[in-house]
């Protein structure tokens, strides 16, 4: 059997890549006019049948399946209403069928709903217990729940009952997790090489990869998966938006807006928006900052409005700006709770550090790294919080390490970083 620790791992991956740091988010359509996609030939195949036989169980689902893929090429979150009133429907008429279990699973964990989505996962294996598919919304909500030793072992029975992308990016972000990036990368590469179903999923692990190198400071072999996947998938939105992030890293700022705006003009994820405000706000223009965090608030609202959990996210970009800070700090309480995972943790470090719960603060950063990830913002929080402690020993180490990492990690936080660290004598 392949270990996950070892190099010789066979993964797969899930249906939605709803894990991985980077769900689903809201945006207006494609034009019109525009050329139909494999996802457009789905929906419109479904909605025939659907029209030939209303009852149609296969309709249901298949038109699910549809809008769902839908969701992540075009950030529209108004397509879950309609996916959750397809799939009771489909439910309603066959309580047993696998493929609007699986889905609905899905569903629950686009909407970061990841208690039920492990009810629902734990459902479909239970009524396939052979079966891969339902493995990746248990092992996904297994991670948002901070179950981590679960879901280490049953990412390794997906990958032993199925090596391919689903299982194969699920391994890859339970090694980065772990502190292990060089695995992480390996992982990540298989699954690439397996492929998917559709472009746009290819696509979207290998801008996954780019961001294993992006993260540890490798600019270079960032690019050069980032570059691959626009090649394969031109206008990706994802590879957009991270060649975005490295442009901005570089200090090409003109060109970092420019990518921002061709991704947010077709999907407008909340953490792209931030972004596009965070490189006006590095290049001195505060008032084109303020006016584009407004707009990454009401995005957020979007998602709110469509069923879709955003406290954790919310309460991170609000402790980074300096907004509503009592609202960031329910947030992330309530984060703590419904998501227990590491990133919770890490936001809820944060938001104290802002409110000047220090000790609260440093508390909740021990818990953020507690499986040893080698994430340079949880090292820079903790850093930050311990030199607010007075141990500007400590701080310096771990500051030093947030650099060490990646001294690209954040465009607003890799100055005042470095200006801690002079001032503690690092």
């Amino acid at each position: 059997m392949n270990r996950l620790g070892g190099l010789m791992v066979i993964p797969a991956a899930c249906f939605l890549l709803a894990s991985c740091r980077a769900f689903p988010a809201a945006s207006s359509s494609p034009s019109p006019s525009a050329p139909p996609t494999l996802t457009d030939q789905r929906i419109a195949d479904a909605q025939q049948l659907l029209r030939e036989s209303p009852s149609s169980v296969k309709g249901l689902v298949d038109l699910s399946a549809g809008y769902l893929q839908k969701v992540r090429e075009t950030g529209d979150p108004s397509y879950y209403p309609k996916v959750d009133s397809l799939l009771m429907s489909a439910l309603r008429r066959d309580p047993q069928s696998f493929e609007a279990t699986v889905l609905e699973a899905t569903l629950k964990l686009a909407r970061h709903d990841f208690v039920a989505g492990l009810d629902w996962g734990q459902k479909a294996h239970a009524l396939r217990p052979n079966n891969s598919a339902p493995y990746g919304a248990i092992v996904d909500a297994e991670v948002e729940l901070g179950r981590y030793e679960a879901a280490g072992k049953d990412t390794q029975t997906m990958v032993d009952l199925r090596p391919d992308l689903t299982s194969y990016s699920r391994v890859s972000y339970y090694r980065e997790l772990h502190g292990d990036v060089d695995g992480a990368i390996t992982a990540m590469r298989q699954a690439v090489v397996a492929g998917g179903a559709f472009p746009e999923n290819v696509a979207y692990v290998q801008v996954l990869l780019g961001n294993l190198y992006f993260n540890r400071g490798d600019l270079a072999g960032a690019e050069e998966q980032y570059r691959q996947a626009l090649g394969a998938y031109p206008g990706y939105v994802h590879g957009l938006a991270a060649m975005g992030l490295l442009r901005a890293a570089q200090g090409r700022y003109p060109e970092a807006l420019k990518l921002y705006q061709q991704a947010v003009n077709v999907y407008p994820l909340p953490q792209y928006v931030i972004g596009e405000g965070d490189v006006y706000s590095v290049s001195g223009d505060a008032r084109m900052a303020a006016n584009t965090y407004e707009l990454a608030a009401a995005e957020q609202q979007l998602y709110r409005a469509n069923g879709v959990d955003l406290d954790q996210e919310l309460a991170l970009f609000q402790a980074d700006h300096m907004r509503d800070l009592p609202g960031a700090l329910n947030a992330s309480r309530r984060a703590v709770t419904n998501r227990p995972s590491i990133f919770s943790s890490d936001g809820l470090s944060w938001v104290l550090y802002q409110t000047g719960d220090y000790h609260g603060a440093l508390a909740a950063s021990q818990q953020a790294l507690r499986l040893g990830t080698r994430d340079a913002l949880f090292y820079f929080h903790r850093g930050m919080i311990e030199a607010r402690l007075g141990t500007n020993a400590i701080a310096r180490t771990d500051l030093s390490t947030a650099l060490a990492i990646n001294p690209h990690f954040s465009l607003l936080w890799a100055g005042p970083l470095q200006a801690e660290l002079h001032r503690l004598g690092g």
